[in-house]
């Protein structure tokens, strides 16, 4: 099935393939088989936790809806869950970051409903969100979420609203009360929704034992409606766990962002000026690459703290401002809005390339870019465009301001994937484990450290590492236990 012939839409919810699946062509399996196999070597904490917990399948009875990028590594998550017990509905999280022969080997195989391929729409991304979503039997919906960026959870919040104002006063949602974009087409989708079932999503969200979310994005949403007493279910963090910032944010980020830029542009990064915005974890590992490769390296920061940071690491802590004219690559690692406009684009550089490794896909003004007066966009190759100003100088803009290291490259390396996957898995496990004892209200959780020295234990011997074990003596001393954990939960990694 070729889905870039074949466009779906949320004129019509329903899933008209024939098949409770949605991929882009289901000959690619062999060869995504092929690559889910190598991965597995280079995922010891997900084929851990198969051993240690698949065969009294801790989540039978879990009907698990993932919205996570549909890569060669989440498919290994994928047939984990599955593997505990659980059934699994799975969408991607971004529009380019879908891996094809990836989501044809899940299909294939019936590991899960899968619904991306790379390249959607907006529209059909929102489509195969609520196909994972909603559950074709008589029970029609998922009681786990696998969320990255919050848009499941999302979904069936907004969706959630809209259906109890409909109940309290007929009304429907108005998409064109909104502003053009995304936003409207949820409205679109929810309002269609309601005109099918009006309590959809109100089942939906009643059925939902937890969510566990991965990603700084989607975290900051959590937070956001917990505060103000809005979250209809609890959440576990995942993207705090040590084992998941300190690695797929740093050491992930460190690998992947030269491997998107190179892939999409050849350009010698070496020699190069290359601004980073934010110093967070992921800004770190990737000033850490950029440097590495030889480039002359500037930060900018909001946080004091950050800043600091960057100057004791030998980095030029500068505004954007005051650089338009010497960047040849600005990288957005903020987890914000806003970071670079057109009008500053308008100033760099010719060829000055842009791209964006942080969180969600609101850094670079794509928006002010496409309705400039007079541009005109050159796609070079997929995920690489060039937009030229009418004076003739143009910028290189990487994946349409998404997601650089996904859109243009393969994401993380399976190894860094795996301690975030494991933390993953280990959540939803604490989640469905703890249903009906109560022990999560709606509100936001991490992992305690204890799982968190788990994940890192899985994965040391796959790179020979030695771990020294304190003897009771010294662990009496420090106030610790023998096995751990080693902590407090304050400290600083």
């Amino acid at each position: 099935m070729q889905a870039q012939t074949h466009r779906v839409s949320t004129a019509d919810l329903r899933n008209t393939t024939g098949n409770d699946y949605y991929v882009a062509d289901l000959s690619l399996a062999e060869a995504g088989r092929k690559d889910l196999e190598l991965s597995e070597v280079e995922m010891p904490g997900l084929m851990g936790m198969r051993k240690e917990f698949g065969p009294a399948q801790v989540l039978k009875g879990a009907r698990i809806t993932g919205s996570l990028h549909m890569t060669v590594q989440t498919a290994v998550l994928i047939e984990t869950l599955a593997a505990l017990g659980a059934e699994v509905r799975w969408c991607s999280c971004n529009i380019y970051s879908t891996q094809d022969h990836a989501a044809a080997a899940i299909a294939a195989k019936d590991t899960a409903k899968v619904f991306a391929w790379k390249g959607e729409t907006l529209e059909e991304y929102w489509w195969c969100t609520y196909q994972a979503v909603v559950w074709p039997d008589e029970i029609g919906a998922p009681n786990m979420i696998v969320d990255d960026g919050g848009d499941v959870t999302l979904l069936i919040h907004e969706g959630k609203k809209a259906e109890d104002k409909f109940a309290a006063d007929g009304t429907l949602p108005d998409p064109m009360a909104v502003p053009a974009g995304e936003f409207r087409i949820v409205l679109q989708l929810i309002k269609k929704s309601i005109e099918t079932d009006a309590r959809r999503f109100t089942k939906i969200a009643a059925s939902i034992v937890g969510v566990s979310e991965e990603t700084t994005t989607g975290v900051h949403r959590l937070h956001q409606m917990a505060d103000k007493g809005e979250l209809l279910f609890p959440a576990i963090n995942v993207n705090d766990s040590v084992t998941k910032s300190k690695f797929d944010n740093l050491y992930g980020c460190r690998h992947s962002l030269p491997d998107g830029i190179m892939r999409a542009t050849d350009v010698m990064i070496s020699g190069k000026t290359v601004f980073i915005a934010g110093y967070g974890d992921v800004g770190k590992g990737c000033a850490q690459a950029m440097r590495g490769q030889g480039a002359k390296v500037f930060i900018s920061e909001i946080d004091p703290i950050c800043a600091l940071q960057a100057s004791m690491e030998g980095y030029t802590v500068a505004t954007l401002d005051s650089m338009l004219d010497k960047i040849d690559i600005i990288i957005t690692a903020t987890g914000n809005k806003d970071i670079v406009m057109v009008d500053q684009m308008a100033k760099m550089k010719n060829n000055a390339i842009i791209g964006n490794i942080g969180h969600f896909d609101n850094e670079i003004d794509m928006a002010g870019l496409l309705s400039y007066p007079g541009i005109k966009e050159i796609n070079i190759r997929a995920g690489t465009d060039r937009y030229e100003f009418p004076n003739g100088q143009g910028v290189i803009i990487l994946a349409q301001g998404r997601l650089l290291n996904l859109g243009c490259a393969t994401g993380h390396p399976s190894y860094v994937m795996s301690m975030s996957f494991t933390n993953q898995t280990l959540a939803q496990i604490e989640l469905w484990n703890n249903r009906e004892n109560k022990k999560y209200e709606n509100k936001v959780y991490v992992l305690p450290k204890i799982l968190d020295e788990k994940v890192a234990r899985l994965h040391l011997t796959h790179i020979q590492a030695n771990m020294t074990t304190l003897t009771q003596d010294q662990a009496d001393y420090i106030n610790v236990p023998v096995q751990g954990p080693y902590k407090p939960d304050t400290y600083r990694y």
